[in-house]
């Protein structure tokens, strides 16, 4: 009989894990056999709860909450030899892994895609703050990120960053940046660096739409400008996935990346605080097996 591991995150989603838990349960014991259910009080208990799951051999941890929980999560599995399949109940806002995996929004239909979901490779990032799925942001997006209410969030989804972001480049000057890469450089001003793993970012689900889940690749945009008549032009390419032909925009493709800057900028990695610059991102290819729906 196979073990999966449950996280419920209660405070997602409106507090929806508890009232989605017992369904989830029963689906995930039709599959597995043993279901051992673990709900989160605090930071980091997801990523002690997917440490002991792969310690202790479990077939599968499944995460329910939003696209911090699932970067514990993550964080939990990296390290580990044995690294159990990763499943995706998605709750947050955003919920940018589950649109890349295209896995429903909806919390019930989402359950239900587990019932035949499929293992896929997925790349994980890597710096010396730890580890990301999905997306790093340093500079504007970064400090506005943390100003984005719940509220907001809910009414304008991926529109309240770029509301957010357009109102902070009013007090801002852009940041001096220093990108290097074998296969990119960039040593200038800037107002914003994206390095993503998928194609969804920020709830635009054509971001990068080059990115696969295991191309092993790093994709790095430098947004030099971010002022109004810059948002009118990067609005209709973020959904269209023409981000590349704008002209502030600057984008290559690497695997290994090192970001400098002479002010403590601060990055935001899936969502989550992640520390400040200098840091050195990195690609781990094919590193975790994800839970894919057919």
């Amino acid at each position: 009989m196979d073990t999966v591991m449950l996280i419920i995150n209660p405070s997602s989603g409106k507090e929806l894990g508890r009232q989605h838990a017992t369904y989830a349960e029963e689906v995930l014991r039709e599959r597995y056999g043993h279901v051992d259910i673990r709900f989160t009080e605090k930071e980091q208990d997801a990523t002690h709860f997917a440490k002991e799951a792969a310690q202790k051999h479990y077939q599968a941890v499944i995460a329910m909450g939003g696209d911090g929980t699932l970067n514990e999560v993550v964080t939990g599995l990296a390290e580990m030899t044995h690294r159990p399949d990763f499943g995706i109940i998605p709750l947050g806002t955003v919920n940018d892994l589950a649109r890349a995996l295209k896995i429903p929004n909806n919390p019930k239909k989402a359950i239900e895609a587990l019932r035949d979901a499929t293992p896929a490779p997925m790349d994980i990032g890597k710096s010396e703050n730890g580890y990301f799925m999905n997306v790093i942001a340093i500079g504007l997006i970064a400090e506005a990120v943390d100003e984005v209410s719940v509220e907001e969030k809910t009414k304008w989804g991926p529109f309240a960053y770029l509301i957010e972001g357009v109102k902070a480049f009013r007090e801002h000057s852009p940041y001096d940046l220093t990108i290097e890469s074998a296969d990119g450089q960039f040593d200038g001003e800037a107002y914003l660096a994206v390095i993503a793993l998928t194609n969804s970012v920020g709830g635009f689900e054509n971001f990068e739409p080059d990115a696969r889940l295991n191309d092993g690749l790093l994709h790095v945009y430098i947004f030099e400008e971010l002022g109004l008549k810059d948002a009118l032009q990067l609005t209709p390419a973020l959904f269209t996935g023409k981000l590349k032909e704008t002209d502030s925009v600057t984008s290559f493709c690497t695997t290994r990346v090192n970001v400098t800057s002479s002010e403590s900028l601060p990055v935001n990695a899936d969502g989550d605080t992640g520390g400040t610059l200098p840091l050195t991102f990195t690609i781990l290819p094919s590193h975790l097996n994800v839970l894919k729906p057919l």
